[in-house]
């Protein structure tokens, strides 16, 4: 039987990340929490690359619970799924080498496909055609740049869900363009937070009005939170995190449009990338 491929979210591939066993294979040493490279095997000769996020590895935060970001990348996961975005790799909270923790699907990202730059430009000048400004700024030797991302569907829609999840850490290095043509979000740990604290570099939307397909998102996912969605929600946030985040998807709705940058909270993660 061959790999799971990754579009695949089905049970089975879920399955599979959940009850296989679950071999160390490295380190990503640039992650700031630990962060292991693995595989899971299946009984039935199934194998798929994942990343390994044990709970124990986790460093303690000032404004988000101990131990918890596992659960938070689970949940944002499912509010994916559920909103029908499908930007999140299949994740899932399991036993591991380390203990308890997060195991996501490896995606194989395109490195000659980046979704989000920085550009040198004359100041006050906009990015190339195809990309969307997101801030001006200068470099470490003066010269003027432009942060930037493209005028992509999909970047548009991890903007939405960004929204939806108080993503407080959506760097560039968070958006991945995965080979075969999937963009996909990683690195959730830091969403569902009950105050405003989303910072991110996909900026480009700010202030303009949902499309339909959009609100009708939100619409659904409103919905599934008062079934199913809010049971496995349950079991993953605390109940405020939960009632903030149906708050938030009304807010949404009730305004009509992308958020704009808080003033009273830094907008855009240190390091961008």
């Amino acid at each position: 039987m061959s790999a799971p491929q990754p579009q695949d979210h089905g049970e089975g591939l879920l399955a599979l990340l959940r009850e296989g066993d679950l071999v160390v294979e490295g380190r990503v040493v640039t992650a700031s929490n630990l962060t292991l490279y693995a595989r899971v095997d299946g009984p039935d000769g199934a194998s798929v690359p994942c990343v390994y996020k044990p709970v124990s590895g986790e460093r303690p935060l000032w404004d988000f619970p101990d131990g918890t970001l596992a659960a938070r990348e689970v949940a944002a996961y499912a509010v994916s799924e559920g909103g029908g975005w499908n930007l999140v790799p299949p994740t899932v909270l399991r036993d591991g080498p380390l203990g308890p923790g997060m195991c996501q699907q490896w995606m194989v990202v395109d490195d000659a496909a980046a979704m989000v730059d920085v550009f040198s430009a004359d100041p006050g000048a906009d990015a190339p055609p195809g990309w969307r400004t997101v801030l001006r700024g200068r470099d470490e030797v003066g010269r003027s740049v432009v942060l930037a991302h493209l005028d992509s569907p999909a970047l548009r829609e991890m903007a939405l869900l960004d929204a939806v999840l108080n993503n407080a850490d959506r760097k560039g290095g968070h958006v991945l363009a995965v080979r075969g043509g999937q963009v996909v979000g990683v690195d959730h740990g830091l969403c569902f937070h009950v105050e405003p604290k989303l910072r991110t570099v996909l900026w480009g939307w700010q202030g303009e009005a949902l499309l339909p397909a959009e609100q009708d998102r939100l619409e659904r996912l409103a919905h599934l939170l008062e079934d199913v969605l809010g049971e496995q929600l349950a079991l993953l946030l605390s109940p405020t995190e939960v009632a903030e985040l149906d708050r938030r998807i009304d807010g949404l709705l009730h305004a009509g449009r992308f958020p704009r940058p808080s003033r009273s909270w830094p907008s855009i993660p240190w390091p961008a990338f």
